[in-house]
């Protein structure tokens, strides 16, 4: 009956195959599943329960089946009846040939249904044949664009578009999401702020390890480009690898999702180095020139020991794309997932041709766009490291802001967060001062008095300023730092607990 069902409806005209081009008639699919799983739902409206919630109208390659299997779906989400009679008067779009009875289509489509038991399985056939049409349309655009090649497109670019489009493809089952419309947002919403409530204050995102900033960004938001910047020599790239040691050591007990860093300043072996001085808790100094003795040493492998199998993962890739971050942070989240990325540093990551020959300003803008995309894209959070101008130390006040950030509007105006690590230890350090000319001894003693006095209550001190968030509050975070061990620590003092935000 199927068979017969499908030469009337296709011969009646309301099967455009005349509109269609000759490779998409070739293209996979199967008219008889779709036929079948649609009876089935107008037989009994209970089949959408066993249909898997991923499972979407775009799916089937005829129009007008989709629209039938959307408004069964609309129906069904409002508790009404999703039958010929009801159906009938909300198929009258576009795709709907004028000639046909689609009432008496529908009609059909249910009395031939021959097997309910069946219609998971039509639906996981109309989801393949939807697939694989996917993959021949990803094909065909990537021959012709290979075969036509623009002059700003290298190679590589077309290898990055192409692997995003099947990751998203794998991943989400779409090409291009699309428009949305508001109900399913709004549930989706919902759902989010159902488990927000249900963590009962539990993080959202990931654990940073430091319990102010922790409360302050609710973890690192999935999502999320976070920029962390600061002058050399405060201790950025130190700050991001105690973050993202710390999250990975957070995921072994949870969901076990990796942490990528790509790390383009320094080697896998320096950063690696970093942390098991940070994590043994000897000098770091001492480390790399090996002047340790027996107890450091067999200090060292025990905590080699303890951290070898935490999900952290390192790419020193020099002069790294953005297309490359993309293709390889996908690569990592389809074999083994994936909670957070680090960059150390934005300046240091290769733009494209065409931005590289609108200046630097523009490069930079390119790059952070792409970040941003790639945190969508994959649903992660990525904390990416930036230099900051010199006009910080023409200032009085060394504590950076907003406008000191190097490009700094398309930084500012891409990141979701912006934070500054700042120590004013490090300043202190090079203006001790020196006698004046003319200057008696008292005066310079107690000019001195009052700098060693500063200096002293600034020792082994680091602040996080958070100048910027998209969906919080601002502050300064203050924190504790060991520059030997490159490790930053929360802040304990006698009239403070670790857990607060300072």
């Amino acid at each position: 009956m199927v068979d017969s069902l499908i030469e009337n409806y296709t011969n009646s005209g309301n099967f455009h195959s005349d509109n269609l081009n000759s490779n998409e008639k070739k293209m996979p699919q199967n008219l008889e599943a779709e036929q079948s799983l649609l009876g089935s739902i107008l037989f009994d409206n209970k089949i959408l329960e066993d249909i898997p919630t991923n499972f979407n109208s775009q799916y089937f390659f005829d129009p007008l089946h989709s629209s039938i299997y959307e408004a069964c779906v609309s129906l069904t989400d409002v508790s009404k009846l999703a039958d010929p009679l009801t159906l009938k008067n909300y198929l009258n779009d576009e795709n709907l040939n004028k000639d046909i009875d689609i009432e008496k289509y529908l009609l059909d489509l249910r009395e031939g249904v021959l097997s309910l038991s069946k219609a998971k399985f039509y639906a996981e056939e109309i989801r393949n044949c939807y697939i694989r049409r996917s993959l021949i349309r990803i094909a065909d655009e990537l021959i012709n664009k290979s075969i036509n090649p623009k002059i700003e497109t290298t190679p590589d670019d077309e290898i990055s578009e192409t692997e995003e489009k099947l990751y998203n493809l794998a991943e989400k089952d779409q090409i291009n999401s699309g428009p949305l419309d508001f109900k399913s947002v709004l549930a989706s919403t919902t759902n989010q702020i159902n488990e927000a409530f249900t963590r009962k204050g539990k993080l959202s995102g990931v654990d940073t390890g430091f319990s102010g900033l922790n409360r302050q960004l609710g973890g690192l938001n999935k999502s999320d480009l976070i920029v962390l910047a600061g002058r050399p020599a405060m201790g950025k790239t130190a700050l991001a690898t105690n973050i993202g040691f710390n999250a990975a050591k957070s995921n072994i007990t949870d969901k076990n999702d990796p942490i990528l860093i790509f790390s383009l300043e320094m080697s896998a072996e320096q950063l690696a180095q970093r942390i098991l001085a940070e994590q043994s808790t000897i000098d770091s100094h001492k480390l790399r020139s090996g002047d340790i003795d027996e107890k450091e040493f067999s200090k060292l492998v025990a905590t080699q020991n303890d951290i070898y199998n935490l999900p952290f993962y390192i790419d020193d890739t020099p002069a790294i794309s953005v297309g490359q971050i993309a293709s390889r942070a996908r690569r990592l989240k389809r074999k083994s997932g994936l909670g957070l990325i680090i960059i150390d540093y934005i300046q240091l990551i290769q733009g494209s041709k065409a931005s590289e020959a609108q200046g630097r300003v523009q490069e930079v803008s390119s790059i952070t766009r792409g970040l941003k995309s790639i945190a969508k894209d994959l649903n992660v959070p990525i904390l990416a490291l930036s230099q900051l101008s010199r006009a910080v130390e023409q200032r009085e006040d060394k504590r950076p802001i907003l406008a000191d950030l190097r490009e700094s509007g398309s930084i500012e105006q891409d990141a979701d967060v912006v934070m500054f690590v700042y120590r004013e230890e490090y300043y202190l350090d090079k203006s001790e001062p020196s006698q004046r000319d003319n200057e008696n001894q008292e005066s310079f003693n107690e000019r001195f008095t009052k700098w060693q006095d500063k200096r002293n209550s600034a020792e082994g001190k680091a602040e996080i300023i958070i100048s910027k968030q998209r969906h919080g509050p601002t502050g300064i975070i203050q924190v504790q730092f060991e520059a030997k061990f490159t490790r930053f620590m929360d802040l304990v003092q006698d009239n403070r607990l670790p857990d607060q935000i300072y």
